[in-house]
């Protein structure tokens, strides 16, 4: 059974996918909320069935189970926490927060009120391609992961575009909290890991000393409880010339194989994204992933439903986004 949903926080662009995975899971948009008109204007031309209206108007509304949202990360555990407290479940852009007292706040929210708290993490649950690698790794088509190495670099753009909280690491964080939130969730998955640690982590602004306390690179390296290690490096840095915002590559080693993605293009090779190749006793092959399903909106849509925990287990969701800033608190500690 479909529900209504309501959005509030139209600040990062994620709130588009995650917008369109609850519509094709079959919920109704109903409602949104923004502070900026320009960014209502341009969401409400994308999706005229919904009513701008306040966020306490969207609180009090009873038929609304889920609020989807991406405001600016520095309201995200905020909103968060009023939503659950108001009965709603929550389906937040990644960072879905900016410090560990937000995290511990949001967990003792979650216990007390019983509702999901879930980061959409788009690079895994909006990916073709990441979604099929780990349909086949948990089919035992590479045997145990031993190692991930995850690269998520990303184009910053025309300057002119970015809003001021952007380059303030108090509202967006820095970009091991942002960016590389993505990449800790990942190595969670890809590893099958309850728990995971950090051991080492750095932070830089290599290009941009206009604006102290931006990050434009970051790495680190992970260990995780099944004995796996990792190697995550994001950054700003892609060049103009590139067709696509960011080369985001994956690579899986495995006791009997390896899995290569490329998730958004194949340099100088096959056209589009959602590449996957494969390589294990039998051979190397091409995967062709754009048919893939992602069921993370269907699966949210159930849990909502039956209280499960079916799209991403909440335990998982806690630890991706500790990791993420942990991983800052140790590069900031390192400098």
């Amino acid at each position: 059974m479909p529900f209504e949903f309501a959005t509030i926080g139209l600040n990062h662009g994620h709130i588009y996918g995650q917008t369109e995975a609850m519509l094709a899971a079959g919920c109704t948009l109903t409602r949104f909320a923004a502070e900026e008109d320009e960014l209502a204007a341009r969401y409400a031309e994308a999706f005229p069935q919904a009513t701008r209206c306040t966020v306490d108007e969207i609180m009090a509304d009873e038929s609304i189970r889920l609020i989807v949202a991406a405001p600016i990360p520095a309201a995200r555990a905020a909103l968060a926490i009023r939503a659950m407290e108001a009965g709603k479940d929550v389906m937040v852009d990644k960072p879905g927060c900016l410090t560990l007292d937000e995290l511990t706040a949001i967990k003792a929210t979650r216990e007390a009120t019983g509702r999901i708290w879930s980061v959409l993490y788009s690079e895994h649950y909006r990916q073709k391609a990441t979604t099929r690698a780990l349909e086949l790794v948990r089919d035992g088509a590479i045997g145990k992961v031993i190692h991930m190495t995850g690269f998520g670099p990303h184009r910053i753009g025309d300057y002119g575009k970015r809003y001021p909280w952007f380059w303030d690491p108090a509202q967006n964080g820095t970009i091991l909290t942002d960016i590389a939130a993505h990449q800790f969730e990942q190595f969670l998955a890809f590893t099958g890991a309850v728990s995971a640690r950090v051991l080492q982590a750095s932070e830089a602004n290599h290009a941009h000393p206009q604006y102290p306390g931006f990050t434009d690179y970051g790495h680190a390296v992970v260990e995780a409880d099944t004995g796996a290690l990792g190697f995550l490096r994001v950054d700003w840095f892609t060049p103009a010339g590139s067709p696509v915002w960011g080369d985001g590559r994956t690579f899986l080693t495995g006791t009997k194989g390896t899995i290569e993605l490329r998730k958004y293009m194949d340099i100088e090779g096959r056209a589009g994204g959602d590449h996957l190749f494969l390589t294990d006793a039998q051979g190397t092959r091409h995967v062709d992933c754009t048919d893939t399903p992602l069921p993370y909106g269907p699966a949210l849509r159930d849990d909502v439903l039956n209280r499960s925990e079916t799209a991403m287990p909440q335990p998982h969701c806690f630890h991706a986004t500790e990791l993420a800033l942990k991983a800052a608190a140790l590069a900031r500690d390192s400098a």
